[in-house]
């Protein structure tokens, strides 16, 4: 028998789906920062088993947020759990449930999709607080599961993919056994970047910022990857802060990113980054567009 199905990860903002997608996956294949809405994009992670398939879906973080990027970002989460043979709700362990929480548990009755619960972050909460948080959950709603968990830890993870295990389908694999995402090298290339501008500038920044990767060629016989990127900021005043004072900040920005490439990439690369203002695009929707931002 092989068992094969999809699970969506969701969750508000930072409560830790990609860093716990990464650990399943034991790649880095979703950026991950400490502030919130880092991930904009449902990205796949597929994990291989004997006689199974996990494939995970990363979704961005669920928030009432007013600008049409916020507006694209829940929509894609939403339509993650329509695709999903099984949701995983993230909260986090060291705080009370928020509105943004309470909204997914609301949208969560809709569905007749079997949800299990992962409560992460459990090493920075008390025992006794995890224990009360868990009573008080499972009012809320009809879990298969609650799972405390951390996923920086690892802690309890393969508790989470027995869980798991158990309620996905007889199916067939739906990828290749040695694939470990859907998304292409351009788009990690293209997100390595984006992480290094949210983790490295301030305030709005990392919010009106996108990346697209312009150029992006193979050179095996000089074992070199050669790529060209653009940075879109929404004022000319965040290009100033992106390039820095003699272009330090931008230097700082190719350099932290050339490395992660290379390191996941496995050969040397040339990296030119390049930045340019397209005002207030996080509400233009042809923008949003060309910046791959279209609901499908």
């Amino acid at each position: 028998m092989f068992k094969s199905g999809f699970v969506g990860i969701i969750g508000r903002p930072n409560v830790g789906k990609s860093t716990l997608l990464n650990t399943i996956i034991e790649e880095k294949v979703s950026i991950t920062t400490h502030k919130p809405q880092t991930t904009r994009n449902r990205i796949m992670g597929i994990k291989n088993v004997e006689n199974g398939q996990f494939v995970f879906i990363d979704t961005p973080g669920i928030h009432k947020g007013k600008s049409s990027l916020n507006h694209y970002m829940v929509t894609t989460a939403i339509n993650a759990l329509a695709d999903s043979d099984l949701i995983l709700f993230i909260v986090e362990a060291q705080s009370e449930l928020d509105h943004n929480d309470r909204f997914i548990v609301e949208s969560l009755h809709d569905t007749v999709t079997p949800v299990i619960l992962a409560i992460n972050k459990i090493d920075l909460v008390e025992k006794e607080r995890l224990l009360s948080m868990i009573d008080c959950l499972k009012d809320l709603y009809a879990f298969r599961e609650i799972i405390p968990l951390s996923a920086t830890k690892g802690f309890n993870v393969d508790t989470l993919l027995e869980q798991i295990w158990k309620i996905l389908p007889e199916g067939p694999p739906y990828f290749p056994e040695d694939m470990m995402t859907n998304v292409t090298e351009r788009f990690l290339a293209q997100e390595m970047i984006r992480e290094k501008i949210t983790l490295l500038s301030h305030q709005e920044i990392p919010y009106s910022t996108a990346v697209t990767v312009d150029t992006f060629k193979e050179d095996e016989s000089k074992n070199l990857i050669k790529i060209q990127a653009t940075i879109t900021v929404a004022k000319n005043s965040q290009k100033g802060i992106i390039i820095g004072k003699q272009g330090a900040m931008l230097k700082r920005i190719g350099t932290q990113a050339r490395q992660d490439m290379e390191r996941f990439f496995g050969t040397r690369v040339y990296l030119e980054l390049f930045v340019r203002v397209s005002k207030d695009w996080t509400d233009d929707s042809r923008m949003l567009s060309e910046l791959g931002y279209k609901i499908k």
